[in-house]
């Protein structure tokens, strides 16, 4: 089977024509860099994705805090990290950059804050 990428590993955007058998990479054209071919197997064989959202917020000055995971995560697993982070509320003051879960799912990542967020009563 045959399958058509645009890597996105640098700014070129080479596209990929990658051969694919029993859901095992055989052949990468197409790239101009070595990048092409890790990203064509990474994206064939085990996508990945970093995930952005935002976890409820209570007795801050705002009413959502937006997080990331700090590595990617498997994309199949999206759905249920979404579910997750639904029942994650954040009670305290974070500053960008904060762990809000050390082992995010037990997947070896942790969702970090990418905002400051002080106590609803400190607001000026």
């Amino acid at each position: 089977m045959n399958k058509k990428l645009i890597c996105i590993e640098c700014p070129k955007g080479c596209l990929l024509d990658v051969d694919i058998e029993n859901c095992r990479v055989i052949t990468v054209k197409g790239n101009d860099c070595p990048k092409g071919n890790i990203y064509a197997v990474s994206e064939t064989e085990n996508p990945e994705r970093v995930l952005t959202s935002t976890v409820k917020a209570k007795g801050l000055d705002l009413k959502m805090l937006p997080v990331r995971t700090d590595k990617p995560i498997p994309k199949g697993r999206i759905l249920e990290a979404m579910e997750t982070i639904k029942m994650i509320s954040v009670d305290t003051p974070v500053k960008a950059g904060d762990v809000i879960s050390g082992d995010f799912m037990g997947l070896g990542v942790k969702l970090i804050a990418t905002r400051n967020a002080q106590a609803a009563d400190n607001v000026m």
